[in-house]
């Protein structure tokens, strides 16, 4: 009987374990804030533990993110923007005084649990033409030295998040890595100095925008399915872009003397809308890849140990510059509000779970007139008046509302202005060609937002001000608006 019983606690004993070696370990994910309508701090950490993400990526110091960070079990990477390089790498006093205000605080007074500063972002891109080259390093130097100085120097390290284009391979293989050449000495000091100080190396990897690049690039070699043609490089093989891009620099660090150094890919995900690649589809079939590798524990060939891997991002940032392209405003795995886009599988069969508590504006669209006619000399000016204060990025060439006819064009234009100046009086009115209705103009996934509710009261310009060069979106959806108006006109 007693060794029965002992065979049975030990049968009980392995499935317990088993279930824990099956249980995801947990996720880590971007949160961006550049939204006119953000999502309320606290309903967004829920959010993030209610889809098991237990590690989070800001991109600075926001105070309301960070307070509602506190005693969540949410390790925390926290980012300094470009634009203070300068300042902090001139004087370790001001990276004292960051450090204090930033980090020290939320820790000791607020229980935010912070691993990481990320100091700048992608600051050696090559569209930046060396502006942040000489300050990158000094910053870091000193954010390092000043959480020595706090007495957080083993508890929270300094990286820098880096663009994958710091590195390249001349055999196209990732055998040949090496750094870049122009910022090759600046990398090795780099590096070196965050593997003294037990820092990792981050590095921001877009299998999207190599495809977005470049018309010929082999799109299924961006997915994780292994439906492309393989890319064989001596021994290895390799089905992805992910898996190509990560060992080229796994090959650099080798070749440098680095092999060892750990590191973290801090940037990588699929956008939903904005080209004609970013779409519901593309996007659900890259992220449930990335996940599933993830959550399968899988790394590269050449470390074959995952790194910890952030996924961008969170929701979607409707301000955000869409210089690099319209699809910058699309790359949440959520919609602004928290609202599911697309289904995916978070691991142990757990699916996403939309944002709890969100409160929006009266349920009313602001939409071109029936009586208003397209050939009103209003029209083109009231539309790209409307789009220079809104994110109309969905309605170009390829994206989830291009195909509108002229009139629902428009009618979007007019309602995205509308819901940005959170429906106020007078924001609906356009020289006659407006009207409010209360009937959803959705359509064939184009979606007619509402926005949610901020609280917040500013005045808001009228759309018959002068103030018409402020906020100026991507021109080619302005022209886009402007051609669908006009070709229906006739």
């Amino acid at each position: 009987m007693g060794s029965f019983r002992y065979l049975s606690w030990l049968l009980i004993l392995s499935v317990v374990l088993e279930g824990v070696t099956l249980e995801v370990q947990g996720l880590a994910i971007n949160w961006g804030s550049r939204a006119s309508h953000p999502l309320p701090a606290s309903i967004t950490v829920q959010l993030l533990k209610d889809n098991g993400f237990d590690k989070v990526k800001l991109f600075e110091a926001d105070p309301e993110p960070l307070k509602a960070l506190g005693h969540s079990g949410i390790q925390v990477m926290v980012g300094i923007p470009n634009e203070l390089l300068e300042p902090l790498s001139s004087s370790v006093q001001a990276a004292i005084n960051w450090v204090s205000q930033n980090v020290s605080t939320f820790i000791s007074k607020y229980g935010v649990d912070i691993r990481y500063v990320a100091v700048g972002n992608e600051p050696f891109l090559k569209d930046y033409k060396d502006k942040f080259v000489k300050t990158t390093f000094p910053a870091l130097q000193n954010i390092q030295a000043a959480l020595i100085k706090a007495g957080l120097g083993r508890q929270v390290k300094a990286t820098v998040p880096l663009n994958g284009d710091v590195y390249q391979t001349d055999s196209g293989l990732p055998s040949g890595g090496d750094f870049r050449p122009d910022i090759r000495t600046l990398m090795i000091s780099i590096i070196k100095f965050l593997s003294n100080n037990g820092a990792p190396l981050t590095i921001n990897i877009y299998p999207f925008l190599s495809l977005d690049a470049d018309p010929n690039f082999p799109v299924e070699y961006a997915f994780f399915d292994g439906k492309g043609a393989p890319v064989v490089d001596g021994s290895i093989t390799y089905t992805n872009v992910l898996d190509a891009n990560f060992d080229t620099l796994i090959s650099a660090l080798e070749k440098n003397g680095f092999g060892s150094m750990p590191v973290i890919i801090g940037e990588v995900g699929w956008p939903s809308d904005g080209t004609p690649h970013a779409n519901i589809q593309s996007a659900r079939r890259f992220n449930q890849g990335l996940l599933n590798r993830i959550n399968s524990g899988k790394g590269s060939p050449k470390r074959p140990s995952p790194p910890d891997i952030y996924v961008f991002a969170l929701i979607d940032e409707d301000t955000k510059s869409v210089d690099p392209g319209n699809f910058e405003r699309h790359w949440g795995i959520f919609y602004y509000d928290g609202t599911i886009k697309y289904p995916l599988d978070m691991g142990n069969r757990k699916s996403l779970v939309a944002a709890k508590g969100v409160r929006y504006l009266s349920r009313h669209w602001c939409v071109m007139a029936p009586q208003a006619s397209l050939t009103d000399p209003n029209l083109p000016g009231g539309t790209s008046y409307a789009c220079s204060y809104a994110d109309c990025t969905s309605l170009g060439y390829g994206s989830s509302c291009g195909n509108l006819d002229a009139r629902s064009n428009a009618s979007y234009a007019f309602n995205m202005y509308y819901q940005t100046m959170d429906q106020r009086r007078g924001t609906c009115s356009f020289n006659n060609l407006t009207v409010l209705t209360v009937i959803d103009p959705s359509r064939d996934g184009c979606r007619f937002e509402i926005m949610i509710d901020t609280g917040k009261h500013e005045k808001a310009p009228s759309p018959s001000t002068s103030s018409r060069g402020k906020h100026v979106p991507s021109l080619l959806v302005l022209l886009h608006i402007v051609t669908l108006i006009f070709c229906c006109m006739y």
